[in-house]
Parts: structure tokens; sequence; C-alpha cells
């Protein structure tokens, strides 16, 4: 890590906030647009929209990274976040919240595809496991706490409390951002046109590796964006728990999440990527299933505890998959498109769980979502190659986008 950039310091910390921002939203959003009197599909919209958001801003967002810089990317994406999340506190109806929460995923793609790409470009190819599953880790300390503070404000003040808490730590972020990262000069980078040819020209040599490699990814997100969705409305429609004790469920089951992403980084290094990444997702998709089973508190929240174990062994093995198959020359570009593979997955996730459980009952939609978990597992363990050993493209970048 003594390689690196001192800017990178600086994206901690704003990291760790807008992540502690949107945990806080986990227990309660889906509350809140329950509270709307819709069903469940509407309330699986809601959830999704941010998602939806970030998946219509990754391609745009990855093909400007190098025009705009990565100083402006970063404070433009969370002042974006910070005022579509502000103004959720106004308790909107339901057109409202999903037009705030896509304008937040907006936010959300710039911000993240910025801090991406300049990962891939600045870290050495042996040491990136364990960088961005630290990046991963600070993400999801954003749950360890988020969902449980979201839930006793929500239990106290009322649910639109918890987005004026997100709004102001997203504002917060905001303004480190603004005071730490320092403008500095951009290299010259290629024109878009020859950046685009680089990504094709990956693409044609790569196909079949790189669809495999877009299939598992698509699936990963949707069983982790969809256990947030099944989790507060099976705590809550079938259990009876109120928003504090489903917010201590999530964030319980984080605490186990967080604490694996050291571990995670060492094995993606050490033993290669699919060692961390199968048993991940496996072993996401038994806590899933075991959700329909639950009959109480304690029940639900050993479901949790087997998904938080899962999904951190898995920290940041997606991204860092993306950067092994980043092509030199033009990493914005194809971290643009990987990030739009997984962002389909990412809203693809809380609507089909509220699609199934709106026609079949949620255990059912509970059940297919951990199928979606298995059949991600053996994609990644048969048809995904193995890319610890060195990048499709070649290890060596000569310039980070700033």
């Amino acid at each position: 890590m003594k390689r690196i950039s001192p800017i990178v310091a600086a994206v901690f910390l704003p990291t760790a906030l807008l992540a502690f921002g949107q945990g806080v939203l986990v227990t309660t959003l889906p509350l809140y647009a329950s509270s709307l009197g819709v069903g469940y599909s509407l309330i699986s919209l809601a959830v999704s929209a941010a998602a939806i958001g970030t998946l219509a801003a990754d391609v745009p967002a990855g093909a400007f990274l190098a025009r705009i810089g990565l100083r402006k990317a970063m404070i433009g994406g969370s002042a974006l976040v910070t005022v579509s999340t502000l103004l959720l506190a106004f308790g909107p109806g339901l057109p409202l919240l999903v037009a705030l929460r896509v304008l937040a995923g907006v936010g959300a793609a710039l911000w993240a595809l910025s801090r991406h790409a300049y990962l891939t470009e600045a870290i050495p190819l042996g040491q990136r496991g364990q960088a961005i599953s630290v990046f991963g880790g600070i993400n999801r300390l954003g749950v360890f706490a988020g969902p449980v503070l979201g839930g006793l404000a929500a239990d106290r003040f009322g649910l639109t409390a918890s987005f004026l808490l997100s709004g102001l730590l997203a504002g917060v972020a905001t303004i480190v951002s603004i005071v730490l990262l320092k403008p500095a000069p951009r290299p010259q980078s290629a024109p878009r046109a020859a950046r685009w040819r680089v990504v094709g020209a990956s693409m044609r040599a790569n196909g079949r590796d790189l669809g495999a490699a877009s299939t598992a990814q698509t699936l990963g997100q949707m069983i982790r964006t969809g256990r947030y969705l099944i989790i507060p409305l099976y705590g809550a429609d079938r259990l009876g728990l109120d928003a504090g004790q489903i917010g201590l469920i999530l964030t319980v089951g984080a605490m186990l999440d967080v604490s694996m992403f050291v571990p995670a980084g060492w094995l993606m290094d050490r033993f290669g990527r699919k060692v961390a990444a199968v048993p991940s997702f496996g072993i996401m998709a038994l806590g899933v299933a075991l959700i329909p089973r639950a009959d109480s508190f304690r029940a639900l929240l050993v479901a949790a505890l087997v998904i938080g174990l899962g999904n951190g062994l898995g920290s940041g093995v997606m991204m860092t998959l993306g950067a092994d198959l980043a092509p030199a020359g033009a990493t914005g570009e194809f971290l643009g498109i990987w990030r739009l593979i997984g962002d389909v997955g990412a809203a693809l996730g809380p609507l089909t769980v509220g699609w199934v459980a709106a026609s079949f009952g949620l255990a059912n939609g509970a059940y297919v979502l951990a199928g979606i978990g298995l059949l991600t597992a053996l994609t990644l363990a048969v048809l995904v190659r193995e890319t610890r050993a060195g990048t499709m493209n070649g290890e060596s970048r000569s310039s980070v986008e700033k």
C-alpha cells in the first residue's frame, strides 16, 4: 500500500460516510414504501430505483470519467446523493420517491466508478485483491451500524427521520471530499474513439471469458441486493418484527460480513479469485434458503448471519474480477460497462423477489433468490477462468485517471 498515492486516503472517509448513510436506508426504505399501501411489486421498484439510476449512468460516467476527472466525479456524485436523499425527508409519494432514488443512483454511479477506476490504475496486480477487498469492507461498514440506527430513528421519530440522517451523512462525505481531494493535473489520455476501440478489441478477443464473467456478475448482484428486500419484508410481514428489530438483525449479520474483508482479500491474492467467490455465493444461497424456515427473531438472525458470512467471504471479489479483465488504456470505459452489467443484476434482484412474492408468496421469493445464488456459484466454478495470474490484456498501466 506504500506505493499508492495519498489521494486514496482521502477516499476512505467519504466512502465510509456514504456507505453508512445508505446503510441507514436498508431497514426503512422498504418499510416506508410498504406504508404507502402498495404491493410487493411496487415496494421492490422503490428499493430497486437507485440501482436503476446507477445502471443508466454507468456507461456515460465511464465514457466521461477521463474528461471530467476523478475529483469532480467524486464530489458531484456525492452531492447528488446528498440532495436526492435529503428530499426524501419530506415524505414523498411513491412516484417522487422512485424518482429521487433514481437520482441518488446516478450520483452513486459517478462516485463508485471514479473510485473503482482509480484503484484499478493505481494498485499493482499482486496487491489488488487485498486493496479492493478493503474498500469493499469499508462499503460494508455502512451496513454494520446503519440499519439498526435507521430502525431506531424510525421507531422514535418516524420513518422519514432516517432519510434525513442518511442525507446529512452524504452531505458530510461531500464536504470531506471537497476538503481532502486536492485538484491535480490530468495526464494525457487517448482520444475517446481510440479508447472505445480498445474495449471493442478486448471484447472480441475474449468474448467467451467476458460472457461467463458477465453472467456471474449479473447473477451475483441479484442475490446481493435481493436480500435487502426479502429480510425486512419477511421480518415485518411474517414475523411481526418492528423496524428496530429488523435493523438489529441486518446489523448483526453485517458484523460478520465486515469481519471477513481482510481474509477475503488474502484468499484472492494468495489462492485466486474463485477460491473466495465460489464459496461466497454458495453460502449466501444457503442463508437465503433459510429465511422461509425462520419462525422467530432468532431464526431470522441465524439466516442473516449465514448470508453475512457468505457475502463477507466475497468482499470486493466482483470488483477485483472486473479490474483484472479491464484492458490497459480504456479502464474507465470498460469498468463503466462492467458496472452496468452488475447494476442490471442489482436492479433485477429486488424486482425479481417482489414479483415472485406478489405472485407466489414471500417464501417462494426467497427460494428463487437462493437458486440465483447457487447458479452464481456454479457459473463461477465452471465457466469463469481464474484471473489472479495476470489480466487478459496485460498487467502494466502507466497512468491514473484523475
